[in-house]
């Protein structure tokens, strides 16, 4: 499913006007980038959990050029979903 996908089945469930709902979904991903870019973690009770993860400088390997690098810290953004959201998954996707 793409965000034109989402827009269009909130505008034909809801009957807001396409262009507002664009306008609405666009507004809360850009609200929820700033937090998580602020350090800031979302939290959406039923839904799920937008985290910020910290992970630790590690060294890595380039195997083509045989060679050593490294890797520092950084943060990641990150999704933990919501056990009610987990059960409903596991028991109703479709193949």
């Amino acid at each position: 499913m793409t965000k034109a996908d989402i827009v269009n089945e909130i505008s034909k469930n809801t009957g807001i006007e396409k262009v507002t709902v664009q306008k609405t979904v666009e507004s809360f991903m850009d609200t929820l980038k700033s937090s998580l870019v602020k350090g800031n973690n979302v939290y959406l009770r039923g839904f799920g959990s937008f985290v910020v993860k910290k992970r630790a400088k590690k060294t890595a390997r380039n195997i083509s050029k045989n060679t050593t690098i490294i890797i520092p810290e950084h943060f990641i953004p990150s999704f933990k979903p919501a056990k009610s959201f987990v059960t409903k998954v596991k028991g109703n996707v479709k193949k």
